[in-house]
């Protein structure tokens, strides 16, 4: 079943179109990377998917509802967590998490321990009785995020939620993400790091100039698009050799205080074969040698980058 399909979906302003005809399917139960650079249409895009503007043109049905004719319907079962800060300045973090609770009717008792979990889980705990506008820009990160888990819901948009966290926050978050999965939530997730997107999605699209590019699952879009390879060579004392390896084809060489050789290339076999033939038979000892595949970074910069040409 799929929680997110639209069709042609399109959003204008006046001459300048911001999605332009874009076809998605969301699978339940999944986590659904939306990657691209800035001014590229992700935040549009959410914004139509949670109904919160109407499309230009074009289908959307979340979670078998049609959220053109019914977005009141869609809303009651969706989460949203958006890039702009938001808090209530004077209450406390369990308070507000307490409030969250209330304006979804979550049941008393549920409330209660869904406070005590989310406290917990985003390490909250030792500032649960602090004020929300006196604290950090990451406190009041994991505060927005963790409010959004007091309600019950199918399907959870994310929009960089680790903005500002430091890296045992963000992974914090990143893991309790995955454990809600398990329990049968489908997350939509935007974000600039692509570690997070590597670690954390099960299919990844990337959006260019309001239109998808590229749709697969990051292991996919590495086969498809991450042919070349980076090697790294350490030799055992400091020479000047790129003379012998200039005749070297189908490869980027590069030299790092001459012990260090990074070679790049989509043809990384023969040219590693080759560089070591050259390097023993000139009597030139290899320390140590890594072969590093293209990280997801890489493809969607070359993704985006061929889009743009």
């Amino acid at each position: 079943m799929y929680c997110i399909e639209t069709s042609l979906l399109s959003k204008s302003y006046g001459d300048f179109v911001a999605v332009d005809g874009i076809d998605l399917k969301v699978e339940q139960g999944k986590i659904f990377g939306f990657l691209g650079p800035n001014g590229a249409g992700k935040t549009t895009t959410m914004k139509l998917l949670t109904t919160l503007i109407p499309p230009t043109g074009g289908q959307m049905n979340i979670l078998g509802i049609d959220a053109i004719s019914s977005p009141l319907e869609v809303r009651k079962k969706i989460g949203v967590v958006l890039q702009q800060p938001s808090y209530e300045p004077t209450l406390s973090v369990e308070k507000s998490l307490e409030k969250y609770g209330m304006m979804w009717n979550v049941e008393k008792k549920i409330r209660k321990d869904r406070v005590e979990e989310l406290l917990s889980a985003f390490d909250l705990v030792d500032i649960r009785k602090k004020k929300n506008d006196d604290l950090s820009i990451g406190q009041r990160r994991r505060v927005q995020v963790a409010r959004e888990f007091m309600h019950d819901m199918d399907l959870l948009f994310l929009d960089e939620p680790t903005a500002g966290l430091d890296p045992s926050a963000r992974r914090g978050l990143l893991d309790f993400i995955k454990s809600k999965v398990k329990d049968g939530l489908t997350i939509f997730f935007t974000t600039h790091i692509l570690e997070e997107a590597e670690y954390l999605c099960d299919d990844i699209a990337i959006i260019n100039k309001g239109k998808i590019i590229a749709v697969d699952t990051p292991e996919e879009l590495k086969n498809k698009f991450g042919r070349e390879k980076t090697i790294k060579i350490h030799i055992s004392e400091q020479k000047n050799i790129s003379s012998l390896l200039s005749g070297i084809q189908d490869c980027k060489i590069e030299y790092d205080s001459g012990v260090i050789i990074t070679v790049r290339s989509s043809q990384s076999e023969q040219v590693l074969q080759n560089i070591l033939q050259i390097l023993a038979s000139n009597g030139i000892t290899v320390e140590d040698l890594s072969v590093v595949p293209t990280s997801l970074e890489e493809i969607f910069l070359s993704v985006v980058k061929n889009s743009n040409a």
